[in-house]
């Protein structure tokens, strides 16, 4: 684990030169390269001109350390309110614990905030305790809605 100086970090909207960082820092968490998928993520949230910023990395002395990626939806699903979705969060893990994927959520919080939006939600593997105690934390809570799905 890396220490790191505080005044050397900060949180800026994504640009398409973060591929190849978020790529491997995805690769680093999970031990698989999904080059393609990021590649299609990536070109989709840089495609929205004139929309509220949901894509944020967290750069740290010139290199990206951390990822946070999302969406802004308007009344889809039937549900009647403007909500955003985390989709995707990635801190390199050399650089963990120091509360960069906080610093994160709470920069994509002002942004979708400033969208309308008053909640967030997201989708976390039941198994991944990591994650759900980061989101615990972080003051997520179990949604009312109901995760379906069906193996065909």
């Amino acid at each position: 684990m890396v220490k790191i100086e505080q005044e050397k970090f900060g949180v800026r909207v994504m640009r398409e030169g973060d591929l190849q960082a978020i790529v491997d820092i995805d690769a680093k968490v999970t031990g698989s390269r999904r080059s393609e998928y990021y590649e299609r993520k990536v070109a989709s949230m840089l495609d929205k001109k004139g929309s509220i910023a949901t894509s944020l990395v967290g750069d740290y002395d010139g290199h990206v350390i951390g990822f946070i990626m999302g969406n802004i939806y308007t009344g889809e699903f039937g549900i009647p309110q403007t909500t955003a979705s985390l989709d995707t969060i990635g801190i390199d893990p050399d650089y963990a614990s120091h509360g960069i994927g906080t610093l994160l959520l709470e920069e994509f919080i002002r942004h979708v905030r400033a969208a309308g939006v008053d909640n967030i939600q997201t989708l976390v593997d039941w198994n991944d305790t990591r994650l759900l105690k980061f989101f615990n934390n972080c003051g997520f809570v179990p949604s009312k809605t109901l995760n379906l799905e069906k193996r065909i």
